[in-house]
């Protein structure tokens, strides 16, 4: 019989994201769309600012290539932010894939998929990701 071998879940990167007014649409909760924005946020988040705090270098040239959203249950106005989970399910040479969870202590409104490809602006062209940027992701890969 084969040993179980227990592993430790991804570390994931929380992002608090207050629900705006202008979050909400006509029948009274966040509209579908801008649920893309708050993946947008944690992403800016996880990779830019989060770096650059730490006095790291932020990442440069990630442009996504997909995005799937399965939205859950409605998400009102409300006070509190929401917590925008993300983790890194595959890692590739050129590309990575994100997985998020919008959610707080009650439950989970939004999970979705986001597919990166590292990207050099002065070439126009899709680039290798750099050891840095691999080491940082594997942070936050399950």
């Amino acid at each position: 019989m084969a040993d179980v071998v227990e592993r430790t879940p991804a570390e994931r990167h929380i992002y608090p994201r207050t629900v705006r007014f202008g979050d909400i649409d006509s029948q009274g909760h966040v509209n579908n769309v801008r649920f893309l924005d708050y993946l947008e946020d944690a992403r800016f988040g996880m990779f830019h600012i989060d770096p650059y705090n730490a006095g790291d270098e932020p990442f440069k040239g990630l442009v996504v290539t997909r995005h799937e959203i399965d939205y859950r249950r409605p998400l009102g106005f409300r006070a509190h932010p929401v917590r925008v989970e993300t983790w890194v399910t595959e890692i590739r040479s050129v590309r990575f894939t994100l997985r998020y969870e919008i959610r707080d202590d009650e439950g989970v409104y939004v999970t979705a998929m986001s597919v990166l490809a590292a990207y050099d602006v002065d070439r126009a062209a899709p680039r290798r990701l750099t050891e840095t940027e691999l080491a940082y992701l594997k942070r936050y890969a399950e």
